[in-house]
């Protein structure tokens, strides 16, 4: 087997595309919370010590600058990124579990089954 042939046969797996899809959406997804946090969240938690810009925190250390303020920014994108992470698997788990749940309808009685029920209710009627 060509080893083209052999890319082509992996890269068209199923795995292989949801994976891909997945990829690109989280960066999209990525990109939306990073949003959040720097322009929603960072300024309210910035009141609330106020008034620090975390990702301004630096020490000297001889001639190294030591950003300290922006791992401490990372760390709470981290924190909320996941968070949402979290509450969308929640949420998609929960969706998937009422599915589940959603009892199959009975399957409809065959036609002598149901001209039986009739002249059985047909006699007990008389």
């Amino acid at each position: 087997m060509g080893f083209f042939k052999e890319f082509k046969e992996f890269a068209m797996k199923g795995n292989v595309m949801d994976m891909a899809v997945g990829v690109i959406i989280g960066g999209a997804f990525g990109k939306i919370i990073s949003s959040l946090v720097d322009d929603v969240l960072m300024p309210l938690i910035g009141l609330c010590t106020g008034g620090v810009d975390f990702s301004g925190l630096a020490a000297k250390v001889g001639d190294a600058e030591l950003k300290y303020g922006l791992f401490i920014q990372n760390v709470i994108d981290f924190a909320i990124i996941a968070f949402c992470i979290f509450l969308m698997i929640k949420a998609m788990n929960k969706l998937n579990k009422k599915k589940e749940e959603e009892p199959a309808p009975a399957p409809e009685p065959p036609a002598e089954e149901k001209l039986l029920t009739e002249i059985r209710d047909l006699l007990k009627n008389k």
